[in-house]
């Protein structure tokens, strides 16, 4: 009967207790408690009675934001493919996606119709970090060379079925590094995307004369597609005068979504500093991890979004298009937010003012005053990273024959939640 009473006294597991909240999908940035319970956001509210918590953790100060979501990353790492992002120049996840407050990427096109499956069992299924996937319109996927010119192996139809297929993992179809002087890939990979009703994610690959990339977002791409590396210096972005060209913005009002993907080769501060001060902003920031760029400029996701800081967008707005923009864009709503009965996918960040410094895909610095860091990653309501211990208890008020806290243990389960007063 004690042990009833107490639970019942006590319905939350966690209770992150007078941090900023930004959440763009509920129009909030404000000081707020948030509780957890069985994975969800129970309540997010000014003042939550701290007596209904097992376990309550200060975050003033610090800012509380919905899990970042990536969509641009490259995670099909278990092939053993060498110098392919099907293979050794992908990451698991896990390793690069917490640490930095992210709980959801999307693998921007490492597989296709044929090789998904073994995408799926190898890093999709055995993943903590919760993955999801363009489906490349090539069927062997993103494996380099003449495997990634070959149009025999673009297959609509298939790559249709096979997202219909795992229309839970698969969001959309991507087409990437396409080097020819037609638009067959793309015009594939968006009769793809309208078979099966998801959007299409262009990396634009060589550009050509005899394709326009205006041409590409003025008439070949939908509503909702997306056009990845909007920053790469060969996008024709600025006119003599440094002035953004009208037609991105008549691109953006027909509904062509532009995505950050930084990468290792497309994100110069030369086009990213002038079109955003002009209002050319990202609808969403993602990063294009892969084993180069996360040594180079990009480093990380947290890293990225500093740069849209220092160049001068607004901390909401850069919340804003690290959470629920790219989760609207991919359609899955349930991600991106802090609503009662969201997945209990959060982000403890710290913002942190100094002197910095920023690269670029070409090696140029942006000095800067204000970088994010992250404090605190939780995941579907267990904690999974924890910079300074801020979920723990201190280890001399713990007694002699302390037992495990509750981190990643040898059989791979990782984080840890706390149910019940002790």
């Amino acid at each position: 009967m004690l042990a009833s009473a107490a639970l019942a006294q006590t319905p939350y597991d966690l209770l992150l207790q007078g941090g900023r909240v930004i959440d763009a999908k509920n129009q909030l940035s404000a000081v707020r408690d948030v509780a957890i319970q069985n994975g969800r956001i129970a309540e997010v509210a000014s003042h939550i009675d701290p007596a209904k918590a097992a376990k309550v953790v200060d975050v003033s100060g610090l800012l509380v934001t919905p899990g970042l979501v990536d969509i641009h990353a490259h995670v099909y790492a278990s092939t053993g493919v060498q110098g392919a992002y099907s293979g050794d120049n992908s990451v698991y996840p896990d390793g690069f996606t917490f640490r930095v407050g992210v709980t959801t990427v999307a693998d921007a096109g490492g597989s296709g119709w044929r090789n998904f499956p073994d995408f799926k069992e190898h890093v999709i299924d055995r993943s903590h970090t919760r993955v999801f996937a363009f489906l490349n319109i090539v069927g062997h996927g993103m494996g380099g060379g003449k495997i990634e010119q070959d149009v025999q192996d673009m297959e609509p139809k298939a790559t249709a079925e096979q997202a219909e297929r795992y229309k839970a993992i698969v969001v959309g179809v991507k087409t990437a590094h396409y080097a020819a002087p037609d638009w067959t890939a793309v015009e594939r990979a968006v009769e793809a995307g309208t078979i099966a009703n998801i959007p299409v994610m262009v990396d634009f690959g060589e550009f050509r004369p005899e394709r326009p990339y205006q041409e590409l977002v003025t008439k070949k791409l939908r509503p909702g597609d997306i056009s990845t590396h909007m920053y790469l210096g060969a996008v024709s972005m600025l006119d003599d005068n440094g002035k953004v060209l009208p037609y991105l913005f008549e691109a953006r009002k027909r509904g062509v979504i532009f995505d950050v993907g930084h990468g290792a080769g497309s994100f110069l501060f030369r086009q990213a500093v002038p079109a955003v001060r002009q209002g050319f902003v990202p609808d969403s920031i993602s990063t294009d991890l892969h084993i180069t760029s996360m040594n180079a400029g990009m480093k990380d996701m947290l890293n990225v979004m500093s740069k849209f800081l220092n160049i001068g967008m607004p901390l909401d707005d850069v919340i804003a298009r690290s959470t629920w923009n790219p989760a609207r864009e991919i359609k899955h709503e349930e991600v991106g937010n802090l609503s009662v009965g969201a997945p209990a996918d959060v982000a403890v960040l710290r913002l942190e003012h100094g002197n910095f410094g920023f690269v670029d895909v070409n090696g140029a610095r942006m000095r800067g005053d204000q970088k994010l860091v992250c404090e605190l990653t939780i995941r579907d309501g267990k904690v999974v990273y924890d910079f300074n211990g801020i979920t723990r208890e201190d280890w001399d008020k713990l007694g002699t024959h302390y037992n495990a806290q509750g981190d990643a243990r040898w059989d791979g389960t990782i984080g840890h939640t706390v149910r019940a007063r002790k």
